[in-house]
């Protein structure tokens, strides 16, 4: 299982990872590139500004809680808003998983998380946190009926995944603060 260990300073945060969980980080973050890549668009405008003129509410909910609605109880001035911020966000989400991505390529299961890389593994993990918690219609009232599930439920494998990211987010957000 992933190691975490003490800040070095000047360096980061060194990981140390099996070749399964490398493989796997991989996966996800290909999969969070694949969910929240921003659609391609001939607008010039778009593709100057980064605003979508048709940016909508996403219907996947999983993307829903990637990118919610900035004023729940005014509809116009989220789909404004939306218009704004969407692609840019997405853009964002995207990059940190490239981030996540290019540290892993070449490793053989040894990173060290620099202070300039930090803030995208930490986007990373919890976005793809928050996707898996969605698709498993994870609540606070049921996570731990989902951690008891037997290994023949399709939805173990997800809840391990979910529980191994939140070990690993949890982790390096400690050793930000200073704690072992």
């Amino acid at each position: 299982m992933a190691e975490v260990g003490a800040r070095i300073e000047g360096r980061g945060i060194p990981i140390q990872l099996e070749e399964v969980e490398v493989a796997l980080l991989l996966s996800l973050a290909a999969q969070m590139i694949d969910l929240v890549a921003p659609a391609s668009s001939d607008d010039p405008l778009v593709a100057l500004v980064g605003i979508d003129p048709v940016a909508t509410v996403p219907e996947d909910p999983a993307l829903r809680r990637l990118l919610p609605d900035a004023y729940s109880e005014d509809p116009d001035a989220a789909a404004q808003f939306r218009r704004f911020t969407e692609r840019d966000l997405r853009e964002a989400k995207v990059g940190n998983a490239r981030a996540v991505a290019m540290v892993l390529a070449d490793t053989d299961g040894m990173v060290v998380v620099s202070d300039e890389e930090l803030g995208a593994w930490l986007g990373f993990l919890n976005d793809t946190r928050l996707t898996l918690g969605t698709r498993l219609e994870l609540t606070e009232e049921n996570h731990d009926l989902l951690a008891q599930l037997s290994e023949d439920d399709p939805r173990a494998g997800l809840f391990q995944v979910y529980d191994w990211l939140t070990f690993l987010q949890e982790s390096l957000v400690q050793r930000v603060l200073g704690d072992s």
